[in-house]
């Protein structure tokens, strides 16, 4: 397998992000995190890349942050991780296209900010999510205290925070950090499958919801209608729109 510590690659218009550092659980280094903001940037404005997967290699999605640079260089490895890594998930955030975390094995720490970072997230059964931050006797990153409590509710949060006990992807799922519960070894064919499924939508149509619904929390509801307004008219003026419309007549009467 390619030594690098994450691969970017291209089918159709799917794009798939893979943590590579199998040995270590695909735990967070300066190498990877770089690696990581740097796709995101080739990403973020390619408008061939309708949908964008994240993944990782060998046994885990990623198992937090790399401890033993934390350990022996605390305030450097902090600096060097955090930046690229915050740049990452503003990308993932504010690109046009949907996100999707395809997780197993283990999402701890960083690992379960950047699940968190997606718009939507599959994962395998038997899959063990834990904040693992305060175990370690430090906050988070990642923007984990922004998305959990939008997910979970506070009291939820502060619970998964500062107990950080291990939970498993059916609880995962009842809490909503999880769309979808996949079979083991059916967790690719299920990623792909959704993420054909997306990248067969309208481009534009899933830019403006995406954005509508994350920002929705810090608009007014009169702000919140003018910007739906605004997204409508968009969709309404390009020719996919026309073409949806046909489309979703002719299944209705093929139905019949």
């Amino acid at each position: 397998m390619n030594d690098s510590p994450l691969l970017l690659a291209r089918e159709g218009a799917i794009a798939t992000i893979s943590f590579n550092r199998p040995d270590a659980m695909n735990a967070l280094d300066e190498s990877m995190a770089r690696a990581f903001a740097g796709a995101c940037r080739e990403l973020a404005d390619d408008d061939s890349v309708r949908v964008v997967v994240l993944r990782g290699n060998g046994k885990a999605f990623m198992a937090g942050g790399d401890l033993r640079a934390l350990r022996a260089h605390p305030a450097d490895a902090v600096n060097a991780l955090i930046p690229p890594l915050h740049e990452a998930v503003r990308l993932l955030a504010a690109m046009p296209k949907p996100v999707l975390a395809s997780v197993h094995g283990a999402a701890a720490g960083a690992g379960m900010s950047v699940m968190l970072a997606a718009d939507l997230a599959i994962g395998a059964a038997g899959t063990r999510f834990n904040f693992a931050y305060s175990d370690i006797g430090t906050s988070c990153d990642g923007g984990m205290s922004w998305s959990l409590p939008r997910l979970v509710g506070l009291r939820k949060a502060m619970e998964i925070a500062m107990l950080s006990d291990t939970f498993d992807a059916d609880e995962a799922m009842r809490l909503g950090l999880l769309n979808s519960v996949a079979a083991r070894d059916g967790l690719e064919q299920a990623t792909m499958a959704l993420a054909q499924r997306l990248a067969s939508r309208e481009a534009a149509s899933l830019a403006h919801l995406k954005q509508l619904l994350r920002t929705s929390s810090g608009q007014t509801l009169d702000s919140q209608l003018d910007a739906e307004y605004m997204a409508f008219l968009d969709c309404a003026r390009r020719p996919g729109f026309i073409a949806a419309i046909d489309d979703f007549f002719a299944q209705r009467s093929a139905r019949r």
